[in-house]
């Protein structure tokens, strides 16, 4: 690790130069900043390998572009840099998650189905009646079911401070309930959720599994894994924005 002194002359001598070894070596001695932040965003749906090579590229980018005698330190810049640059990454990412058009289409019809027999009978109808009214098969008509368009990481919920994106709410395993002004709240709406849901919070948003890990730990696919955590986000993004 160089000194903030020694890092200042290095950073003029390539705006300078523009020699790519100087470039480099800045970027080897902060890819330390990279791999913190990349391991904060960990386990919110986007491998850890992704987001480094994300952040490492935010971080060249800075390099390249950061003027010591503007009176910062180089950690100072490059670190909400590298945040904004990682936050843009999952709302591109949730956006570009799309369910394939049959899947909407089979929702749609399914969603008719349901309301159309609760306002005839005042309940909604099994599985199997749907299925047998769209002539479609039970596993389908699961699927559709459980399937949803992606909730955003960067869907606002109400926190003390004004709207706080979800992705803070779920993943910061240092001070996300103190975003809320009901310290209590996240807590309450997660100890309502049933036990396999709770284990899958714990794996994939406190311990920063993978879908891949946090399926061979619980003993089922990822498939699972996947369409369970986009259930609970939907389920508690709409406790907490109520």
């Amino acid at each position: 690790m160089i000194s903030n002194e020694k890092a200042d002359e290095l950073f003029r001598e390539y705006r300078r130069t523009g020699d790519k070894k100087i470039r480099n070596e800045l970027v080897e001695n902060y890819m330390y900043v990279a791999e913190i932040l990349a391991k904060k965003f960990a386990g919110r749906g986007v491998e850890y390998d992704d987001l480094l090579q994300v952040a490492a590229e935010a971080l060249i980018s800075g390099v390249e572009k950061f003027d010591p005698d503007m009176g910062n330190k180089f950690t100072t810049y490059i670190t909400p840099t590298i945040t904004g640059i990682i936050r843009n990454y999952f709302r591109d990412y949730s956006r570009s998650v799309r369910l394939p058009r049959k899947m909407y289409a089979l929702s749609a019809k399914i969603k008719a189905v349901v309301n159309d027999y609760y306002k005839q009978f005042g309940t909604k109808p099994t599985v199997k009646q749907i299925a047998e009214e769209l002539g479609e098969d039970e596993e389908a008509v699961i699927e559709a079911m459980e399937s949803k368009a992606p909730v955003s990481l960067d869907a606002p919920v109400q926190g003390g401070d004004g709207d706080v994106p979800l992705y803070e709410v779920l993943a910061d395993r240092s001070s996300s309930y103190e975003k809320f002004e009901d310290v209590d709240a996240l807590r309450t709406e997660i100890a309502k959720l049933d036990p396999t849901e709770q284990k899958v919070i714990s794996l994939r948003f406190i311990q920063g599994k993978s879908q891949a890990e946090a399926g061979k730990i619980l003993g089922v696919s990822q498939m699972f894994v996947s369409r369970a955590e986009r259930k609970i986000i939907a389920k508690l993004k709409d406790a907490l924005t109520k």
